[in-house]
């Protein structure tokens, strides 16, 4: 069985992380795995919707800590180890935000460290009742520094600084008050009402959604000023779509789009 498996239903591409025994930890195996098909899934423009669900009982528990373990074995007591995995996690989790297709987290169980971080590095995601959030690396003296980063931009500083130096977990009604999370359903719907979602996402114009996605993220950074003016050009650039036209007129006719994309 692949450490990743994936499965196309129309215009969605479904990612499950396949180590049910190690909690579907990112360890080199699945983050080489995961960084192929982010690469794979940002040239493949029938695909219009990622979901990215784990095998077993939880979403990922993170970095795989024996490995991490033995890679401290260097000479060097693994500097050049860890710097090449965290700047590999960071490529991966930063290849999720800057996929052109929307990418929905199916998360259960738990997710932890940097498989929170990459429930926070999802567009968006769909927790089963009873799922647990945490960055508790400082549990074992490891602070949760680049979790950290996506942590931060979902959630109320206040309430991430908190996760990060207490280690304890949120439940996952209390991840959906904060933003972590769109919605919670019941663990036996969390297959179906993330699948209806990301139906409901690849069922737009995927020219527009692309637009929009980049756009999304890039003002997000800006300043209020910068940020009107990216996004008027973005618009401008988006209104000269044929797509776009068609859209419009068929709007006003009152019947189905015909979309080239």
């Amino acid at each position: 069985m692949a450490i990743l498996e994936r499965c196309d239903t129309g215009a969605v591409a479904h990612l499950q992380m396949n180590a049910p025994e190690r909690l579907n930890a990112l360890s080199d195996e699945m983050l080489a795995a995961l960084q192929a098909q982010i690469d794979a899934l940002r040239e493949d423009r029938a695909i219009r919707a990622v979901v990215i669900s784990g095998a077993g009982k939880a979403f990922c528990a993170g970095h795989d800590l024996k490995q991490m373990t033995q890679g401290r074995q260097a000479e060097d007591a693994g500097r050049a180890y860890f710097a090449d995995l965290f700047t590999r996690c960071a490529d991966v989790m930063m290849g999720l935000t800057r996929l052109p297709q929307p990418v929905i987290a199916q998360v259960h169980g738990i997710a932890t460290a940097a498989g929170c971080q990459m429930v926070a590095s999802c567009d968006m995601a769909v927790a089963a009742e009873g799922t647990r959030f945490g960055v508790n690396g400082v549990n074992i003296g490891l602070f949760c520094s680049t979790p950290m980063v996506a942590l931060s931009r979902n959630i109320p500083r206040k309430k991430a600084f908190e996760m990060l130096t207490t280690g304890q977990f949120i439940e996952a009604d209390q991840a959906e008050t904060l933003g972590l999370v769109n919605r919670v359903v019941p663990a036996d719907a969390l297959a179906a009402d993330t699948a209806a979602l990301a139906q409901q996402v690849a069922g737009k114009l995927g020219a527009a959604v692309r637009i929009g996605k980049e756009a999304f993220h890039a003002q997000a950074e800006m300043t209020l000023d910068a940020a009107y003016a990216y996004t008027g050009q973005v618009m401008v650039e988006n209104m000269l779509h044929r797509d776009t036209a068609e859209g419009i007129s068929a709007f006003i006719e009152k019947r189905p789009p015909e979309w080239q994309q």
